[in-house]
C-alpha cells in the first residue's frame, strides 16, 4: 500500500515568553525537532530570530513531510538567541512542548503551555501552532515601494518595514512575509522578495491580504505607520510599467483628525506568479543523472594494507570507498537508463611509467572508463587498488574538468548541462535542490514524455 504522504507548513507563534535579557527582552527562535527514536531529536527546521520580543509571530513556516499512518512525535523548543552561533546549547532555554504532528493538524489552532521540563511550566509562556497542507507549488514574486511616509522618529524620519497578513477561515490574521528594515528613509524602496503562493493567500487570489507599515524600533516597541487591505488579484495588475497604488492608513489618526489624508503611498511596482517546479517533476519530464565516479588515491589515506587506511579491504571485502560507492550509486543509478558510469582515479602512481596521474580510469581504458552498473565499479576499484601506489597531492580538478567536457558536449547537442560549479562536490541529498536550483535560473520548466524527447543532465563527481 503506498504510503499517504503530504507537505506541511507550520506556523508558531508565542505569547508572555520568558525574559532572560538584562535590560532588554528575550531575542526567541523556535526550532523543530522529530523524534528520531532512542532518545535522540532531530532538527527539521527553525524558524528567524525575533529581536526584543516576548510575544513573537514567527514569519518563517516550519515545513515538514505528513505521514497518516505514522505517529510523528514532534519537540518544539523556543531559545533565546544571544550570538550568531548555530549551536543552541549555549542559549537560554525559554520553553518547549512535545506533541504530534497528528495533533497539530487535527486542530485548527493548537495552543500548549511552554515548560522547561515536564511538570514544570515555562512562566505564562504559551506557543501556538497552525497547519496548512502545501497543494500550489507557485511563487508570488513582488516588489514593492512607498512614498511620503510619516516620520516617527524625533531625531530622524522613520526605519520602515513591511508585515504581510492573510486572513485564514476563522476571519483572524496570519503573517506570512516580513521585509527588512530600510534605515532612515520615508521613501523607501525594498528589494524584490518571494513567498509561496499557499503561503501567501492560500491559492486563493481573492483571499484578503493585509499589509501593514511600522517604524521599526530596537526595543521592539515598533510604531504602525498604517495599514491597507488588497487582494492578490488587486496586486496582479501592477507590472510593464504600470503601478498599483494603495494609501496607507493608521486607523486612529483617521478617526481623530478631520483633515487626515493618509500616512503615505504604498506602491505594487511588480507582482509575478510563477510554478515552483519539484526535482520530481523534472525526473519525470525524463530527466537523467549520469553518475561519475572520483577515487582518492592520494598517500594521506594511509597504507592499503594497514587497517588504518581507508583503502584497506576488511575480511569481509568492504572498505569506506566501497561503502560511499554503494551508498550513493545505489541511489542514483536508478536515474540513469544506460546504467554505464565513468569512474576515475586520482594521485596515483600508474604503470607501467608510474608518473603520478590525477586523471586514470579505474578500469586502465582511457578511451572507454564506462563501467557496467555500480558493480561495474565496484570490480574495478578491487581489481585497480593493488596495481597502483598511492602518492599526491590532492587533486581531483581534472576529473570535474573531464565531467564539464561532457556536459559541455550535452549542451551543445541541445540538452541540459549543469554547471559544475554547483555540482562538483555535492553530496546526494543536495542533487534534487542543485539540479532544480539549476533549472529554474535557467528558465526550464519539466519535459512532458513521450510528446518531447528526455532531457539528459551531466553531474559532475562528488569525489568518494
Amino acid at each position: 500500500m503506498a504510503a499517504c504522504v503530504s507537505r506541511v507548513e507550520l506556523s508558531v507563534s508565542c505569547r508572555s515568553l520568558l525574559d532572560r535579557d538584562l535590560g532588554s527582552r528575550s531575542d526567541p527562535l523556535c526550532v523543530l525537532l522529530q523524534d528520531a527514536g532512542g532518545g535522540r531529536w532531530a532538527e527539521l527546521d527553525r524558524t528567524e530570530k525575533i529581536k526584543n520580543c516576548q510575544d513573537p509571530e514567527f514569519c518563517k513556516k516550519l515545513v515538514v513531510d505528513y505521514y497518516f499512518e505514522k505517529v510523528q512525535k514532534l519537540k518544539f523548543g523556543v531559545y533565546d538567541i544571544d550570538n550568531e552561533s548555530f549551536d543552541l546549547n549555549d542559549d537560554d532555554y525559554l520553553g518547549g512542548i512535545e506533541c504530534t504532528l497528528g495533533q497539530v493538524v487535527s486542530s485548527s489552532v493548537f495552543t500548549r503551555p511552554l515548560e522547561l521540563k515536564q511538570g514544570k511550566p515555562a512562566g505564562k509562556g504559551t506557543i501556538t501552532i497552525s497547519a496548512e497542507e502545501i497543494k500550489d507549488t507557485r511563487i508570488v514574486h513582488l516588489e514593492i515601494e512607498a512614498q511620503n511616509l510619516d516620520k516617527k522618529d524625533v531625531f530622524g524620519k522613520s526605519d520602515p518595514f513591511l508585515e504581510f497578513y492573510k486572513q485564514n477561515d476563522a476571519g483572524t490574521w496570519q503573517l506570512t512575509y516580513r521585509s527588512e528594515v530600510i534605515k532612515n528613509n520615508l521613501n523607501p524602496c525594498w528589494r524584490k522578495f518571494s513567498v509561496p503562493l499557499q503561503t501567501f493567500c492560500g491559492g486563493d487570489f481573492n483571499k484578503p491580504i493585509k499589509v501593514q507599515c511600522a517604524d521599526h524600533d530596537s526595543d521592539g516597541s515598533h510604531d504602525l505607520i498604517g495599514t491597507l487591505e488588497t487582494t492578490l488579484a488587486q496586486m496582479q495588475t501592477a507590472g510593464a510599467g504600470s503601478l498599483v497604488e494603495y494609501e496607507c492608513i493608521h486607523p486612529e489618526k483617521k478617526q481623530k483628525k478631520k483633515n487626515y489624508k493618509n500616512s503615505g503611498i504604498i506602491r505594487i511596482k511588480s507582482c509575478k506568479i510563477e510554478t515552483e517546479y519539484s526535482f520530481l517533476d523534472y525526473v519525470m519530464g525524463g530527466c537523467q543523472i549520469n553518475f561519475t565516479v572520483g577515487v582518492d588515491f592520494t598517500a594521506s589515506n594511509g597504507d592499503p594494507k594497514s587497517p588504518d587506511s581507508l583503502h584497506y579491504i576488511s575480511p569481509d571485502g568492504i572498505n569506506e570507498y566501497l561503502i560511499a560507492i554503494w551508498s550513493v550509486g545505489s541511489v542514483v543509478q536508478d536515474y540513469d537508463t544506460d546504467k554505464l558510469f565513468p569512474a576515475f582515479g586520482f594521485g596515483a602512481q600508474v604503470p607501467p611509467s608510474w608518473q603520478v596521474s590525477h586523471e586514470f580510469a579505474l578500469n586502465f581504458n582511457p578511451s572507454n572508463p564506462y563501467c557496467q552498473g555500480i558493480q561495474g565499479i565496484v570490480d574495478a576499484y578491487r581489481q585497480i587498488l593493488p596495481q597502483i601506489r598511492l602518492y599526491g597531492p590532492t587533486n581531483f580538478s581534472p576529473i570535474i574538468n573531464h565531467v564539464a567536457r561532457f556536459a559541455a558536449h550535452s549542451l551543445q547537442q541541445g540538452t541540459a548541462a549543469a554547471p559544475r560549479e554547483a555540482l562538483s562536490q555535492m553530496v546526494l541529498a543536495e542533487v534534487p535542490k542543485q539540479l532544480v536550483s539549476f533549472y529554474k535560473w535557467q528558465g526550464w520548466p519539466p519535459l512532458k514524455l513521450p510528446e518531447i524527447k528526455a532531457t539528459q543532465i551531466q553531474a559532475s563527481p562528488g569525489y568518494l
